[in-house]
């Protein structure tokens, strides 16, 4: 069975995934990467470096963020969102998001096998204007979701 995802699976499946794909556009050229993020209901939060992608979204900064959770070929949901870049890179703004993103990653990422490293961004909470790197947030304007479902029929079902 195919179908459209209601707002409360889509805001359900946003929140539950770690990583997302953001697609931006700039002169003709697309360019769609993974990144990871947290999500509050308004905004998609995320932290990196300067590049290709933050070159395109501060030209032009209509993006597209899409995220999905597939168990095989039959049983799938994936979401799209759409919205506009806002680079964040003063206090108060830039320090909440990086509070926000700290407290979604960590949860995910300690356990007794996998420690943080110092490649770990959010080492001192004390002071995260000390964290080097670009934060931005996309401000969501639009969210579409579909979805596929096995059926006791098979894996085609319509």
């Amino acid at each position: 069975m195919f179908g459209k995802l209601n707002s409360e699976d889509i805001e359900s499946l946003v929140h539950a995934q770690l990583v997302g794909r953001i697609g931006c556009t700039n002169k003709g050229k697309s360019y769609v990467v993974p990144i990871s993020y947290a999500y509050d209901g308004q905004y998609i939060y995320a932290h990196t470096s300067e590049g290709m992608k933050i070159d395109m979204m501060r030209k032009n900064p209509d993006v597209c963020f899409q995220v999905d959770d597939t168990k095989d070929l039959s049983n799938w949901q994936s979401a799209i969102l759409w919205g506009e870049f806002e680079e964040l890179p003063k206090d108060p703004q830039r320090t909440e998001a990086l509070k926000v993103l700290s407290a979604r990653k960590i949860p995910f990422i300690s356990s007794e096998t996998m420690h943080l490293t110092s490649q770990w961004p959010f080492q001192d909470d004390d002071d995260l204007s000390k964290i080097p790197g670009i934060v931005f947030r996309i401000r969501i304007t639009e969210k579409t979701g579909r979805f596929e479902k096995k059926t006791e029929k098979g894996f085609y079902a319509s």
